[in-house]
């Protein structure tokens, strides 16, 4: 579910936007909300300069990318050790957890 997120650092343009944004955050929740977003975003090349104008978005809403952030060995394995690995998730209490499985024993 979760294989194809861009690294931290990459720099798109939303559907319908007019100002490129970097991704700073994978799967993510906005306090009081119980929706998990793919990524949180600042605007490029300000950076985070307000925390209230900080961009949650899910991946399909992405209509360009300029740039893909940085991928090193670490991020490589925290790929394979963590993201591909955790199935669905779901917000309880603000914070996100797994999901139970949805397999009959």
């Amino acid at each position: 579910m979760y294989k194809d997120l861009l690294p931290i650092g990459s720099v798109v343009l939303l559907k319908g936007g007019n100002k490129r944004v970097m991704i700073c955050g994978r799967i993510i929740t906005r306090s009081g909300e119980d929706v998990i977003y793919d990524y949180a975003a600042c605007y490029y090349p300000e950076g985070i300069v307000d925390a209230n104008q900080m961009v949650f978005f899910q991946r399909d809403a992405i209509a360009t990318i300029f740039f893909i952030g940085f991928q090193d060995q670490e991020e490589l394995l925290y790929h394979e050790k963590v993201l591909d690995q955790l199935g669905e998730l779901k917000v309880v209490d603000g914070r996100i957890v797994r999901a139970p499985s949805q397999e009959n024993p």
